[in-house]
């Protein structure tokens, strides 16, 4: 692991083959949080969550620390509308020239114009290559949260990019764990309820990511999981009760 701000803490971990963790530690919340971007390193690299406009020179660090250069960074992509999700992605378009951002349908429909340059939009299941890796576009509305949410899995590493999936607290846990991680996102879950959308639609959805078999589940918040994606995310839906 690198850090590559030692004021904030900001840091770079391999979490598998060319898939880097970038992940800044926060102390605004009781124990602790982060907040990660998954940067995926191939001929066109591409970032997962932009991180808030706020940490925008952290992560513009720490993707020069991984690339050499910032500015070779090609796509864009997140899950949904959110400050943490996409709030940079302006910033990293106005550095980054030949940089394009990837949207889902919804997202396409009801948000291109917040991007400077019009999307590339992946339908659900649709995939594109990125030189040797591939991500695919996995439609997920309202799970956790938002209409357009989707999340990326990249089927080389066997990798699913789950955004805000099993969120959970803390600031100095490792970048990867093969501890399960449901029982500390359902304690978060339960103590902001209203952070998770229980929708009829959600054991469908979290089967659907399940199929794709990920050995790697990449956070948002809190340490990735090395172990059986599919088990956990069908534990998931046992636990959300649907």
């Amino acid at each position: 692991m690198s850090i590559t701000n030692q004021v904030t803490g900001t840091n770079v971990h391999e979490i598998a083959d060319g898939i880097f963790r970038i992940s800044t530690p926060f102390s605004g919340l009781p124990g602790g949080f982060t907040f990660n971007q998954i940067l995926i390193v191939d001929e066109e690299p591409l970032l997962f969550h932009t991180g808030p406009r706020s940490m925008f020179p952290l992560v513009r660090e720490a993707v020069g620390h991984v690339l050499g250069k910032a500015e070779k960074l090609r796509w864009l992509a997140f899950s949904h509308i959110e400050s943490d999700e996409c709030g940079s992605m302006n910033e990293w378009l106005a550095i980054a020239k030949d940089a394009g951002v990837i949207m889902g349908t919804v997202a396409a429909m009801t948000s291109a114009d917040l991007s400077d340059r019009p999307p590339r939009v992946l339908a659900d299941g649709e995939e594109m290559s990125i030189g040797k890796k591939r991500v695919r576009w996995l439609d997920a509305p309202h799970l956790p949260h938002n209409w357009e949410c989707g999340y990326l899995f990249e089927p080389t590493t066997r990798t699913l990019l789950c955004g805000d999936i099993f969120t959970h607290g803390g600031d100095k846990l490792p970048p990867v764990t093969d501890s399960e991680i449901l029982s500390p996102a359902e304690a978060m879950r339960k103590a902001m309820p209203a952070s998770v959308a229980v929708d009829k639609s959600a054991r469908a959805i979290l089967e659907k990511l399940a199929a794709t078999e990920p050995s790697l589940l990449a956070l948002m918040h809190g340490s990735s999981y090395r172990g059986d994606g599919a088990k956990l995310l069908r534990g998931l839906a046992d636990a959300l009760g649907v």
